[in-house]
């Protein structure tokens, strides 16, 4: 059964203008650089589109008023910065970074041109602006990291598996991972747990990495939130009978057990609403940093009567999509 279904045909979308759009006699034509490090998969195509058909619905259509410069490092992050540079160079009025690493590259790039993040992890931390509330920069835009997100997908995990003792964590090169790591630690005796922190910065170290849970004896897994991989990630976790739950929905349709996750779809949309109040006027340095609100529980059974798990009733009856 699936529940508040969020499939959307993004391609059709793009011919679908608003009638006010339609009838606007465009004043000028406005410039949006697209920052984004990672390589067109169904994921990032979906959001991107998410992206593309908010502005739409604002009134901003591609060959009429608006033009979309997409630069992707296709997961290098080392073409960050060449990439940032670059989209400099075509002066937009506005540039609008994927994650962390894109947003760091744009900032080194640019101290001028606003930025709009989407999202970020740790806006704060990451020094891109003062406070959520009140940048003081010309960056500004959304977080991904609710207060209690990890400590949620830990909740969670435990409830589907009250007798773990040792949970691995699985982190990439992202450099937000650490203080998240450090939250799942002190959470960690509350339970009576032991924590088992994996990096693995490329693909081709996930196997080594799972390698080491089992060699770890590990009983559950937390993915930290990363794009990369996803499917190599899912076949690691069933190939090792090792349940786990993400920080993306993504993970969980393609066989991953639980995710829980801000609604990255509705984050994209807001990331557009930020575009439109840049190309209006407003000043990155007083726009506040938006938290997510809306948050989204997946849960695939297949994958949980293959490892053996029964899903406890009350967590099906507040997932948000129940895969069968």
């Amino acid at each position: 059964m699936r529940r508040r279904e969020l499939v959307t045909t993004f391609g059709t979308a793009a011919a679908v203008w608003p009638i006010a759009a339609r009838a606007q006699q465009p004043s000028r034509i406005w410039r949006v650089g697209y920052l984004s490090p990672e390589p067109p998969t169904d994921l990032t195509r979906a959001l991107f589109g998410a992206f593309r058909l908010r502005l739409q619905e604002l009134g901003y259509v591609e060959g009429r008023n608006l033009i979309v410069d997409v630069r992707r490092a296709d997961g290098g992050p080392a073409r960050l910065a060449g990439l940032a540079a670059e989209l400099v160079s075509l002066r937009p009025e506005v540039i609008v970074a994927v994650g962390t690493l894109a947003t760091s590259a744009a900032q080194k790039a640019t101290a001028s041109i606003p930025i709009v993040m989407l999202p970020v992890t740790d806006p704060v931390g990451s020094g891109f602006v003062k406070s959520l509330a009140k940048p003081g920069g010309n960056i500004t835009g959304l977080s991904i990291m609710a207060a209690d997100l990890t400590a949620k997908c830990l909740e969670l995990l435990l409830l589907v598996m009250p007798g773990a003792t040792r949970i691995a964590v699985l982190m990439s090169a992202n450099p937000v991972h650490a203080s998240q790591l450090k939250e799942i630690r002190s959470l960690a005796p509350t339970w009576g747990l032991t924590v088992v922190p994996v990096t693995a910065v490329a693909e081709a170290d996930l196997e080594g990495a799972f390698e080491k849970m089992g060699t770890e004896k590990c009983d559950g897994l937390i993915v930290l939130s990363d794009t990369r991989s996803p499917r190599r990630i899912v076949e690691l976790a069933a190939k090792t009978r090792l349940p786990a739950i993400y920080q993306l929905s993504t993970f969980v349709r393609m066989g991953g057990l639980l995710s829980y996750s801000p609604d990255v779809v509705d984050l994209w949309r807001r990331g557009a609403d930020y575009v439109d109040r840049v190309l209006k006027g407003a000043a990155p340095a007083e726009m506040p940093v938006e938290q997510p609100t809306k948050f989204v529980l997946h849960i695939n059974l297949k994958t949980a009567k293959a490892l053996g798990l029964t899903i406890p009733d009350s967590l099906l009856v507040r997932a948000d999509e129940v895969i069968e």
